[in-house]
């Protein structure tokens, strides 16, 4: 008999093929009353598959007693309630290294849009003004400083990227890497304060909520940007908000948010701000990656074996 799994949210479909290939699925992101849906499921369901945007709760994990592994296809698990998973013996596995590259390249993505103006510029021309005259002018990338804020695998591969087009790095951490030979803050207001752009790539959850906060973003400045590729929750989104359309804040790109998908209406109408909405990480290939490697999890755990990436 297929050991059954309970999958939150919607994943993307050879992932869920994929699954369905080794496994019995449930699929909980179509439900109306997700912990109705779980009660003929609490003696039955061994695993839960999940992603980012689908918060797994204690109560959820009470509600499926034999709950042994919840494998998400996300290198972030602050979607997850750890200490609740560590309490009842649930072991979590999550997926690093392989959407590294992607999220650092629309990292990147996001300094050149906001600097150069690019998706304004993408107006301008399909509304007609560059007939009528020329586009202004923008902000240079090369010899600007990037703060880094989470010198992880993603920020490593942000410096990487940063310093192919010429920009200086600096660095936010819990403690100094001497493995590196970037500048390190221990105070993130210097590190505003001394940076023209502010890449954020450090883990979401209770540790960093609000880390930038209002006196982050007024040291950054006027002049200054902040990427945002990391949580939503990391930024206190009132003050970026208050910050941006006052021009307390020289610009914003933006991958998440505080509340997805709702995105604060002010924040629509700027020109200074690219809004994506949360794919650093969506690519075909790389979604396939993460997928399997959560499945790879999945099929370790049953089998006796070791787990792949291990939280914890």
């Amino acid at each position: 008999m297929s050991i059954e799994v309970v999958v939150a949210p919607k994943l993307y479909d050879p992932v869920t093929k994929g699954l369905e290939a080794g496994f019995k699925v449930h699929p909980l992101w179509q439900a109306k009353e997700p912990m109705a849906f779980l009660a003929p499921l609490k003696d039955r369901v061994r695993a839960f598959a999940s992603f980012t945007s689908y918060p797994i709760s204690a109560a959820m994990m009470d509600a499926l007693p034999k709950l042994e592994i919840i494998s998400t296809m996300s290198v972030g698990v602050d979607h997850i309630d750890l200490a609740a998973a560590k309490q009842r013996g649930i072991v979590v596995t999550n997926a690093p290294d392989v959407l590294t590259d992607c999220v650092a390249d629309l990292g990147m993505g996001l300094v050149l849009a906001v600097a150069r103006n690019m998706v304004v510029a993408d107006r301008f021309v399909r509304a007609g003004g560059w007939l009528k005259g020329v586009f202004p002018l923008a902000t240079k990338v090369g010899g600007a400083t990037m703060g880094i804020v989470g010198l992880g695998r993603i920020g490593k591969a942000v410096a990487r990227r940063a310093e192919g087009f010429g920009m200086k790095i600096a660095y936010f951490g819990r403690r100094r890497q001497d493995d590196v030979a970037y500048q390190f803050f221990d105070d993130l207001e210097a590190l505003a304060r001394d940076s023209d752009y502010l890449m954020l790539t450090c883990p979401g959850g209770a540790a960093t909520r609000h880390l930038v906060d209002a006196k982050v973003i007024a040291a950054l400045g006027p002049e200054g940007m902040l990427i945002n590729i990391a949580r939503g929750s990391v930024v206190d989104e009132t003050a970026l908000v208050a910050a941006l359309v006052s021009g307390k804040l020289g610009g914003a790109g933006l991958d998440v948010y505080e509340d997805e998908p709702r995105v604060p209406e002010a924040l629509m109408a700027l020109d200074n701000v690219v809004l994506l909405p949360h794919i650093a990480s969506a690519t075909h290939a790389t979604r396939a990656q993460m997928g399997q490697l959560m499945i790879d999890n999945l099929k370790a755990h049953f089998a006796g074996e070791k787990l792949i990436t291990p939280v914890g």
